[in-house]
């Protein structure tokens, strides 16, 4: 697994709750109820992570999901307000098709995936959710899309090819 280089402390992360679910284990007493918690944290200049937390009390797996996505932060290339290219991430059943807009149209997607993209710092996206609409799902396929963006110079950088040689 690669290292994550992100210091969480150095930034001024916020954080939304992007699903909320009662679970409940059945054990030879009865029902054990907890809660499961999927989090969003970010700062709003290309930085954001997403985590799951589970405990018997809401703000305990709150807690632990914020420590969680704190731990898988990335960073999310982009070109001005958009992103540098269509992108597909894929989680489990979930996909999500990230593709780029122009200047003011906005962050078009459903709830949990425009909770990730607004906390990244992304202005001008477009998404749209394919297959599940389990929304932990859909904000971990939305990361994993993310991760897949490359810049420019990237790309110059992995072909050995100046910016003008792949742009004709």
């Amino acid at each position: 697994m690669r290292q994550n280089t992100i210091d969480a402390s150095k930034l001024d992360l916020k954080d939304s709750i992007v699903s909320i679910r009662r679970v409940a284990k059945t054990v030879k007493g009865g029902r054990n109820m907890r809660f499961s918690v999927t989090v969003a944290v970010g700062d709003g200049d290309s930085h954001v992570g997403v985590g799951l937390g589970k405990a018997r009390e809401i703000p305990e797996a709150v807690r632990k999901a914020i420590e969680d996505a704190k731990k898988k932060l990335i960073f999310v290339p982009t070109v001005g307000t958009t992103i540098p290219h269509r992108s597909l991430g894929v989680f489990g059943a979930g996909r999500v098709q990230l593709m780029p807009s122009a200047p003011g149209s906005g962050v078009i997607a459903g709830s949990s995936v425009r909770t990730v993209l607004e906390l990244a710092g992304v202005k001008d996206v477009g998404a749209k959710s394919i297959g599940s609409n389990n929304a932990g799902n859909m904000a971990r396929a939305a990361i994993e899309g993310l991760k897949g963006l490359k810049t420019l110079e990237q790309i110059s950088r992995l072909r050995g090819k100046t910016k003008e040689e792949i742009l004709v």
